[in-house]
């Protein structure tokens, strides 16, 4: 049994299909928030995911806690977008869609 307030959170970051926008998230469903981030792009819908059709995946990390999740969250938010590569590429240089690893 997990503790009380331990859990699986997620903070990821999705991009458009020619990779020039960067969006940068917090979930504690990462395969139906990716879902969710498809449907508003598909759908004509006004948020940032969808507008910009930020829906391919190309990074995440896990959390046990939520604080932590959004503090990380937030700290990537505040990057410069280079700053944020040189993250996604530690792990996924060739900027790969990692959708299907979660779907």
């Amino acid at each position: 049994m997990k503790p009380l307030g331990m859990h699986n959170y997620y903070v990821y970051i999705t991009t458009n299909a020619t990779k020039t926008v960067l969006y940068t998230g917090v979930t504690n469903d990462l395969s139906r928030r990716l879902y969710e981030h498809k449907e508003d792009a598909l759908n004509g819908k006004k948020y940032f995911a969808g507008k910009y059709n930020a829906y391919n995946l190309i990074y995440w990390e896990r959390f046990a806690y939520i604080e932590d999740a959004i503090n990380r969250e937030k700290e990537i938010k505040g990057w410069t977008r280079q700053k944020k590569e040189n993250l996604v590429k530690e792990i996924n240089p060739q900027f790969a869609f990692l959708n299907d690893e979660v779907l």
